[in-house]
């Protein structure tokens, strides 16, 4: 019955560790997950979680609800900053970190059950205060990324500084930067003018491609007009050349004896003509090399001619 009343036993989870004081004074050695015995009354063991634990920075969340035991996560105001103007700017993050198992006994007896307040807490506001005060306001948005590695560097050394490092950080992550309001209309109008520059830049942009299109379709019709206008003008030499040749060639037949033939052949028509009319009227018209005899008799009914 004693036994039972006193429970002189205590058994330890799965991600936890068990630290056994004796009259007040710590183990060095923590208790690993499973069934231990200890000595009522004058020993006395405390359980501390050694799994993933998360500490929430936001301005958002129910800060008043308190977390179910063994939920290992804590939550705290957003962390309040002064940009490098004096301005206020809320931060919101979150830190992920775990207890050192080994080193679990000592870290307690020196900083106590309420070691994540003492340790965490202080670091994470005063490292994201010192890097994101060295900006203006309207930067941040802008800087984003680099600020988020600069704080996680910072928390990061600063962790690791601690004596005995009884802390492992895992994880920094920078969700949300909060602007007064008058600095996020001040950007909004920047970034509305700056989409307005850029429609104006493209509107431009397009303008001057659709005047190119339409110079190099008029440069190409162009070309095809004089190509087409050459390429008359060459059949036009061409056929003129060829007549001239042709000419030429026809002047070259016309020789001498040539030419007295004709005029024979000629005066022997002539002389036909006035056989069969004796009072006709006789008119010679050019006709190139052989002239046309034209024959008018009397009776107009029997005009004729003659080639």
């Amino acid at each position: 019955m004693i036994f039972v009343i006193a429970k002189p036993f205590i058994v330890v989870n799965s991600g936890e560790m068990g630290i056994k004081a004796t009259a007040g004074k710590f183990d060095p050695i923590p208790m690993e997950p499973g069934f231990h015995l200890f000595i009522p009354f004058i020993q006395q063991v405390f359980i501390v979680d050694t799994k993933v634990r998360i500490m929430n920075y936001s301005s958002t969340e129910d800060l008043g609800e308190v977390s179910q035991r063994g939920s290992g996560i804590k939550r705290n105001a957003a962390i309040s900053v002064l940009d490098a103007r004096g301005l206020p700017v809320s931060i919101d993050l979150t830190v992920q970190y775990k207890l050192e198992a080994a080193k679990s006994p000592q870290t307690i007896a020196t900083w106590g059950m309420a070691w994540e307040d003492k340790i965490i807490n202080p670091v994470v506001r005063d490292v994201t205060r010192s890097v994101v005060g060295k900006f203006n306001a309207e930067e941040l948005p802008q800087r984003r990324n680099e600020i988020a590695i600069n704080i996680e560097e910072g928390i990061r050394k600063a962790i690791e500084a601690q004596p005995g490092q009884p802390v492992e950080l895992l994880t920094v992550q920078l969700r949300e930067i909060i602007l007064p309001v008058k600095i996020k209309e001040q950007i909004e109008r920047v970034q509305v003018a700056k989409q307005e520059v850029e429609r104006t830049r493209y509107e431009v942009e397009r303008t001057n491609q659709e005047a190119l299109k339409r110079a190099a379709e008029a440069e190409g019709q162009a070309k095809a007009k004089e190509i087409n206008a050459q390429g008359i003008a060459k059949a036009i030499k061409i056929e003129a050349d060829a007549n001239a040749y042709a000419n030429k060639e026809i002047s070259k037949s016309l020789t001498g004896e040539l030419l007295k033939l004709r005029q024979i052949e000629v005066q022997g028509r002539f002389n036909d003509a006035l056989r069969e009319n004796k009072d006709a009227k006789i008119f010679l018209t050019p006709g190139g090399s052989t002239p046309n005899i034209w024959v008018d008799t009397k009776d107009k009914q029997q005009q004729t001619s003659i080639k």
